[in-house]
């Protein structure tokens, strides 16, 4: 199967971040079993959604991992001229919800394998599919504690989420919290009988406010835009009618760290502000709803000189947006981004992806299997 036949199908499945993915998991297995591919389901703790882990050639030898992402956000943006969930070949590009982020990386990887498992191998190359990365990269920690007992480390990790064909070398780190703050509800004309949850979580913004500020000072990382870390509240929920006293409120927030900072860390001063919340009586609760680390390749690393001989183009230094990469990072791992698409397009009603794009990344992952051969 072509890389594009191979996208039609992986795009009828609606593998919405958050739900179920067997249907997508069993297609994906049956196609790489029938390849020669070893490969492992990996139900994650939610027990109805799995990673996917499969193999050609030697296991046990350091070779290369194409890692990406089977789950799609909701295609629930106004504007969609089709059914997100059926590829629209439009000339020679093709439409459908995650065709650039990022199923058209998963189709190439796949239309490529089959050549490559037929050779003979002197080092392995591993396909790493995971779950829930579009809720903050939930499922491929899962993945990654269980690579040790799969394979020896691999070299190199490409995570092809769309970049144009040009690898990039760094990513800012996220962490992503909710802060819920409950009170006592009751009439507005006796503010003195309730807890006003609201302006309890006026603390805690005052706070983040703060934060922000302070972030713009530095340190400082000129590969990024802004070049510094960032916080920001990008939700808020309180309040039931103008009189009555809100029973509770409900942020959440997020901080983006440069490369060296833990992006945890920037919540600290947050979280610390719920304590005294609680001494006033209010019941004050933190979720950690994600988090990942930054990445940061060096230009003379292996992996990132490989990529520029198997892309003909040097990386660049670092984008906005995260990945998966930087858990690989953490875990011992050289890693890098390389995808078709563009993330320009993802994330919008009539996300697409060009034919053209499919077939470099294809040519790409072939030079990489070269590479592999005795």
């Amino acid at each position: 199967m072509t890389a594009a036949q191979i996208l039609e199908k992986l795009v009828e499945f609606p593998s919405v971040v958050g739900t179920p993915n067997h249907e997508i998991v069993g297609w994906i297995t049956d196609y790489l079993e029938r390849a020669g591919a070893k490969v492992f389901v990996l139900t994650g703790p939610e027990g109805d959604r799995s990673n996917l882990f499969a193999t050609v050639g030697p296991a046990d030898r350091p070779g290369y991992l194409l890692s990406g992402h089977m789950d799609v956000v909701a295609a629930a943006e106004p504007g969609w001229t089709s059914d997100p969930f059926r590829l629209q070949r439009h000339g020679a590009r093709l439409a459908g919800r995650g065709t650039s982020d990022m199923k058209g990386f998963l189709a190439c990887a796949l239309a490529a394998l089959p050549p490559i498992a037929g050779r003979s191998l002197a080092r392995p190359l591993h396909l790493a599919f995971s779950y829930d990365e579009e809720a903050g990269c939930r499922g491929v920690p899962h993945l990654i504690a269980r690579l040790p007992d799969l394979c020896a480390k691999p070299e190199g990790c490409i995570i092809g989420e769309p970049s144009g064909m040009r690898a990039i070398r760094g990513h800012k780190g996220k962490a992503a919290a909710r802060v819920v703050i409950s009170g006592r509800a009751g009439h507005s004309s006796r503010p003195d009988l309730g807890l006003n949850a609201i302006h309890a979580m006026a603390d805690v913004l005052g706070e983040a406010v703060t934060t922000a500020e302070h972030l713009t000072q530095g340190p400082f990382d000129n590969n990024f835009e802004p070049p510094y870390s960032s916080l920001q509240v990008g939700t808020m929920h309180g309040g039931q009618a103008v009189n009555v006293i809100p029973e509770e409120c409900t942020i959440e927030l997020e901080a983006r760290a440069i490369a060296g900072v833990d992006p945890t860390s920037l919540l600290a001063g947050i979280e610390g502000r719920l304590g005294a919340l609680k001494q006033r009586g209010f019941t004050a609760r933190w979720e950690v709803i994600s988090s990942y680390p930054a990445l940061s390749l060096t230009a003379d690393a292996p992996l990132a000189l490989l990529m520029e001989e198997l892309t003909g183009r040097p990386p660049l230094a670092a984008v906005s947006y995260g990945t998966e990469a930087g858990l690989y990072q953490a875990a011992g791992m050289e890693a890098v981004i390389c995808g078709p698409g563009d993330i320009g397009r993802a994330h919008k009603a009539n996300e697409f992806i060009e034919e053209s794009e499919l077939s470099a990344c294809v040519s790409m992952i072939e030079a990489l299997g070269d590479r592999l051969v005795r």
